[in-house]
């Protein structure tokens, strides 16, 4: 009789250690609408672990100077690498500021995780453990996101009853001042209302309205974790902004990293940047 419990313990045993060693089983699915705005759906492409449960989440934000660019895009279709590395992962499309002027990209990214918590028990996701991603224009959005959060900036899109938090961010190639940034003059709100007429805002508005999106700006106890990712060589947003983003975190005593390149150009969702990236995140859960 010991003998055979004694056997079937091991088994038991033996059946566990299989099952917690069974490769990661992904899924996957194209141009979801996490949201609609003005009659318009918002697209992602989703991936997940199947087997696996309570699981982190990543929101990623393509970049393009919120111009251009998609998450159908090489640089930035990264989905199923990080649905392969045990995380729920969305790659979101957005208003870009040739059809919907800001900050209808920025709107739209808090849309996105407001869609991930109504439907985090679908896809097993712990929200404790919600992260950002972006590069470039999209880095820009999700600092903005951890220092100012949704700011003044009206829900739009869906799922206004769901909360929109989140864990921290990281932002490679991010833009961070926009008033001293040479294509932020991209960031062009409207003033007014569908019933007067909208109008461009020009001069000391615009200025501080760039102002407000400009993720140095509110740097506070409030500010998430934040991973900064920039080269020295980076000709679409100079150096200078992470340099000086990196010692406002420090002075705002904001957890954060700076990993500082010589070489790598204006980057994007590469390798590297991805086990960074993961690096970062294992240090803050670490930590819990």
């Amino acid at each position: 009789m010991r003998l055979f419990l004694a056997l079937a313990i091991g088994t038991l045993c033996l059946n566990s250690a299989m099952r917690a060693e069974e490769p990661v089983r992904i899924t996957s699915q194209k141009d979801v609408i996490y949201g609609v705005t003005d009659g318009v759906g918002l697209l992602a492409d989703i991936a997940w672990p199947a087997n696996r449960t309570s699981v982190p989440a990543i929101v990623m934000v393509h970049g393009g100077r919120w111009r251009s660019g998609s998450k159908n895009d090489t640089r930035y279709a990264r989905a199923d690498v990080w649905a392969s590395a045990g995380f729920f992962a969305m790659d979101i499309d957005y208003h870009l500021v040739t059809t919907s002027p800001a900050p209808a990209c920025y709107q739209d990214l808090f849309t996105a995780i407001r869609w991930l918590h109504a439907h985090a028990a679908n896809y097993n996701i712990d929200t404790n453990r919600v992260y950002l991603l972006g590069d470039s224009s999209g880095g820009h959005e999700v600092s903005l996101a951890a220092t100012l959060g949704p700011g003044p900036y009206p829900k739009t899109g869906g799922w206004d009853n769901s909360p929109a938090d989140f864990r921290a961010v990281i932002s490679i190639s991010g833009a961070y001042d926009l008033n001293t940034l040479s294509w932020g003059n991209l960031w062009t709100p409207l003033a007014g209302t569908p019933a007067n007429g909208f109008t461009t805002l020009t001069g000391a508005e615009l200025e501080e309205a760039r102002r407000l999106a400009s993720p140095i700006r509110h740097i506070g106890a409030q500010t998430k974790p934040m991973l900064l990712l920039h080269s020295d060589d980076d000709r679409s947003v100079p150096i200078q902004q992470a340099v000086d983003m990196d010692a406002a975190l420090t002075a705002g005593k904001v957890q954060h990293r700076f990993i500082h390149y010589k070489d790598r150009g204006h980057m994007a969702f590469t390798d590297e940047a991805f086990q960074e990236d993961q690096a970062f995140i294992r240090s803050l859960e670490e930590k819990k």
